[in-house]
């Protein structure tokens, strides 16, 4: 079933951003253990290279919890397939000849679109892109919110 509107932000990112929207936050929301997933062993060699760079990183972070297992997979394999496309472009070009001799975009541009868009919607969700960053407040050693002003001032 579809829904409309704007897909809910996770609360572990609004705590991040320090719940800008000020709306109650949903403390009965399932709380998994912050502790990344193992590796599945069918993702792509590739994939398998991504998911060793970000999930330390991510479960350090707290976006990155044992049961994301499927979509944190599902961002490694749309990041292996989108670099396989764009090698594959560089590597022949972005313009073909058909057996007729019409010059005819390369697959792998669409190819490597789609992944990019399927990358980034994976992305968003786990608070990986510049933009999700941004809306990001750091937590200091404690896990509490470092108040700017306080941190120019020395009070922290």
């Amino acid at each position: 079933m579809a829904t409309k509107g704007r897909k809910p932000t996770p609360t572990a990112i609004k705590e991040l951003e320090g719940n800008p929207g000020k709306r109650e936050l949903n403390k009965n929301e399932p709380r998994p253990q912050r502790k990344a997933p193992a590796c599945p062993k069918w993702l792509e060699p590739e994939a398998k290279k991504e998911w060793r760079r970000l999930a330390k990183k991510m479960e350090a972070m707290g976006v990155l919890t044992e049961v994301d297992m499927a979509a944190f997979a599902g961002y490694c394999q749309a990041y292996a397939r989108w670099k396989e496309a764009e090698e594959r472009i560089t590597d022949r070009g972005l313009v073909i000849r058909t057996p007729s001799g019409y010059p005819q975009q390369v697959p792998y541009i669409s190819i490597a679109q789609q992944y990019l868009r399927l990358m980034n919607q994976f992305a968003e969700q786990f608070g990986l892109t510049p933009a999700a960053r941004s809306r990001i407040i750091a937590s200091g050693n404690d896990g509490a919110p470092v108040d700017e002003m306080d941190a120019i001032l020395g009070d922290t």
